[in-house]
């Protein structure tokens, strides 16, 4: 990213020399990140790369771009006598999962306000999608299915090559947010089988302020931003060859030490979950039961108030949070919990920890003191909570 600021690219869009030069150097991080990411980039039916601000523009344009497309698809059909008039007259649905993130449940509402009926697939209490339950909820009119590859708030994996199998099926869109798993596990969108999935650069350690999300080729999508003919008019705007260069950059080093990058977080996740359920008897850990990304750990502490935690550890010098960074904000408890079916004692006591490639055994240890001498402190005598218990 330095040597793109001290070559001082011109304007990848223009046509003048100087702007072929940084085209080149852009499309050939365009080219890496989709390789690195399983999309097949040859022939005419090429899958696309389409590069946003984040995950949450990629998220919000494949939702309501999807969407916009099945519309108008749909529409074709209608002119051309394909559907009935009792079908037509039913509103187009969407399905997502009872657990997504913010920066899909808010297009998703958005498509509610537009008329569209959108149906919220539960989960079990280790927080899995449930296969059986989707299909009861599909139907004709089904045009997009949105399910995340793995959790924010607990890390779960969810089924999503399944759920695109039972999707694609019946025709319908399939759209993952990958965005807390790549750079975390390995992760193929071809592997995946489905139409769309984003992706952001800072989870693997690249710069903010870019993401992308990846299309099947010939899957049609419509912009949700205009002005500018940039990405074949799907992302207008001047793009960013240095974040571009960023992001492909993080993406191949972290893609060189997959395994053992896996290895080490899984490896700090699993002692600090051990060493706390060591020092705290009834420490539940939430979706424990279920394959996890290996960085992330939601445990409930029975007994103690999650605000109260979140506060007293954040003067201690430790980072966690109650839910979705992107609605920290929110004092709300956890929708993902409750979703989970969890009982208020463990929704009002859990706290999502993180790890990163920085970091250490011996912070987790020391984490570890932190976080078990201020929960004693805050400890309040109440009765015994339902839930899983570690040993």
């Amino acid at each position: 990213m330095a040597e793109c600021d001290r070559q001082g690219y011109a304007n990848p869009a223009s046509s003048h020399a100087a702007g072929r030069t940084a085209r080149r150097v852009l499309e050939a991080a365009r080219e890496e990140v989709g390789t690195l990411l399983g999309a097949n980039l040859a022939g005419m039916a090429a899958d696309r790369v389409i590069f946003t601000s984040g995950g949450t523009e990629a998220n919000n344009l494949a939702i309501l771009g999807l969407a916009a497309a099945a519309l108008k698809t749909a529409s074709g059909r209608q002119e051309t006598g394909e559907r009935s008039a009792e079908t037509a007259a039913l509103p187009p649905r969407a399905v997502i999962s009872a657990i997504e993130h913010p920066s899909v449940l808010g297009p998703a509402q958005q498509l509610e306000r537009l008329g569209w009926r959108v149906d919220r697939v539960n989960v079990s209490r280790a927080g899995v999608a449930q296969l059986d339950e989707l299909e009861r909820l599909l139907s004709p009119e089904t045009r997009i299915a949105s399910v995340m590859l793995g959790n924010n708030e607990t890390g779960v994996v969810e089924p999503v090559a399944e759920i695109a199998a039972i999707c694609r099926a019946r025709g319908i869109v399939v759209h993952t947010d990958a965005v807390q798993a790549v750079g975390k596990i390995g992760v193929s969108f071809r592997d995946l089988d489905v139409d769309a999935m984003t992706v952001a650069a800072h989870k693997f350690h690249g710069p903010r302020g870019i993401g992308a999300l990846i299309l099947r080729g010939g899957v049609p999508i419509e912009p949700i931003l205009f002005g500018g003919f940039q990405q074949a008019g799907l992302r207008p705007g001047t793009e960013s060859v240095t974040l571009a260069v960023g992001m492909a950059a993080a993406l191949r080093i972290w893609h060189d030490r997959a395994a053992d990058c896996e290895r080490h977080l899984r490896e700090l996740r699993d002692s600090f979950e051990a060493q706390l359920a060591a020092a705290w008897p009834g420490l539940i850990v939430n979706g424990g039961e279920a394959e996890r990304l290996p960085q992330t750990s939601n445990v409930a502490f029975p007994g103690v108030d999650r605000q109260a935690m979140l506060l007293t550890l954040d003067m201690a010098g430790i980072c966690c949070s109650t839910g979705s960074a992107c609605a920290s904000g929110s004092n709300e408890p956890s929708p993902v919990l409750r979703a989970m079916g969890c009982d208020e004692e463990v929704v009002g006591s859990a706290l999502r920890f993180s790890f990163g490639r920085p970091n250490t055994l011996a912070e987790v240890g020391d984490a570890v003191a932190r976080i078990v001498k201020l929960a004693n402190e805050l400890r309040v005598r109440k009765p015994g909570c339902a839930g899983r218990e570690i040993s």
